[in-house]
């Protein structure tokens, strides 16, 4: 399977040590099937960089072959459930991986969503009106790496420089 990693740099090999906790399926190599979304998380990390006084950013679009392998232990979300939420709350909130799985599937959060999330977490939505207003939107996957042992079902194909224009 073809999965894309929006970047400002070029991964030829992922290095799970300098990634951040508090993302959806907490701290792992985050892929997408949607070279588009790709594409949208360039320019995200892009003006955030920017923000920060950085210049002269690139944007890349790296390209791996994800050969699925049954040894891997593998959770996979298929749509915004309340399960999905409750991993996706769990991990946000902590400095440490909150669970053993190599691979993660599902549904992102992206931020606008998440605006969504926090109307959950301060009680303004149910759980079933939280769930109601995500499926609402297109949701994109995500695919996250959490282990060293899971990297190496990636195989490294390309990178695709993403212009601003795009």
């Amino acid at each position: 399977m073809k999965i894309y990693h929006g970047s400002t740099f070029i991964v030829k090999e992922p290095n799970l040590e300098i990634l951040n906790y508090r993302t959806d399926f907490g701290k792992g190599f985050y892929t997408t099937t949607d070279i588009e979304q790709a594409k949208r998380w360039t320019k995200i990390k892009r003006k955030r960089l920017e923000k920060d006084g950085k210049t002269n950013i690139h944007q890349y679009v790296n390209v791996y072959e994800y050969i699925e392998n049954e040894e891997l232990n593998i959770l996979n979300f298929e749509s915004a459930t309340e399960e999905w939420l409750k991993f996706v709350f769990k991990n946000r909130q902590s400095e440490e991986l909150v669970h053993q799985y190599d691979i993660v599937m599902g549904p992102v959060a992206n931020d606008n969503l998440y605006q969504v999330l926090i109307g959950y977490e301060n009680g303004i939505y149910s759980m079933e009106e939280t769930i109601k207003r995500l499926k609402a939107y297109t949701l994109s996957n995500q695919i996250s790496f959490h282990t060293q042992k899971s990297l190496e079902y990636l195989k490294y194909i390309e990178s695709i420089e993403v212009k601003e224009d795009e």
